[in-house]
């Protein structure tokens, strides 16, 4: 048993009130909890900073709670909501996107159980295999590096892992063992970890790769990582994100 929460803010810069835009006839708040719904969490709940956001959910009979419109980011928006509920320490939460509304419902399981069978993890998160050189060396693509026990022992925008004699005239393929992973962006967290979170100092090495979960690690805390078959679907960022998704959501139910 797990609890899904949805952070949700009416601000973007690149795409505005992008919780509301219509994705099929519903805004795409609600279509990520009726994604988040499908998977065998216990509640499934949207932590909202605006009005708008609460009228819409609750027009859809999705439950939602208010939260602080300051918050400078979704695991702090997400610590208020955790608190709100009054969830047990051990109760595993996960975080999915408010802008995934394509998210498969597997993959929330598959990152909640993470921790359910994982004592030594605080957090849970997951990744798929890297399939080309241009994706490996992109700094906006995450490399995760694991150790035996499925446990990250990194994040980084750099090249990981480093094939020493692979790469000594130029990075032209990719490393067999081990392959490199891309970061995958949910999260699952023990719910006492979540609510103690933000107030954990920033790290260094988060300043510096602008990674957010490497203040965990940095701080001694182990992150489990379930290693996908496939990429998800692309989350919403932009205008064109946007019509890609209504695109692909309208042929599905076409």
């Amino acid at each position: 048993m797990f609890t899904v929460l949805i952070p949700a803010r009416l601000a973007s810069t690149r795409l505005p009130n992008k919780p509301l835009a219509d994705i099929g006839g519903k805004p795409m708040v609600v279509r990520v909890a009726e994604q988040a719904e499908k998977s065998g969490a216990a509640q499934v709940i949207v932590a909202a900073d605006a009005p708008e956001i609460l009228q819409a959910c609750a027009s859809h009979g999705v439950r939602a709670v208010p939260t602080r419109a300051d918050h400078p980011s979704g695991s702090d928006r997400l610590a208020e909501a955790c608190a709100l509920l009054g969830l047990a320490g051990d109760d595993v939460v996960v975080n999915v996107q408010g802008d995934e509304p394509m998210i498969d419902p597997a993959l929330i399981d598959a990152v909640a159980h993470l921790l359910m069978n994982q004592p030594l993890a605080q957090m849970g998160t997951a990744a798929h295999a890297i399939k080309s050189v241009e994706e490996f060396v992109n700094p906006n693509v995450v490399k995760v590096v694991t150790d035996a026990r499925g446990l990250a022992l990194t994040f980084s925008r750099a090249p990981l892992p480093w094939w020493r004699d692979g790469f000594a005239q130029g990075i032209t393929q990719l490393p067999a063992q081990p392959a490199p992973l891309r970061h995958i962006g949910i999260y699952s967290y023990r719910a006492a970890f979540l609510r103690a979170f933000p107030a954990l100092p920033p790290a260094p090495l988060e300043q510096c790769e602008a990674l957010e979960q490497l203040r965990a690690l940095w701080h001694g805390h182990r992150i489990a990582v379930h290693v996908a078959d496939d990429a998800p679907g692309a989350g919403v960022d932009t205008p064109e994100d946007l019509a890609r998704v209504r695109a692909t959501w309208a042929a599905a139910a076409g």
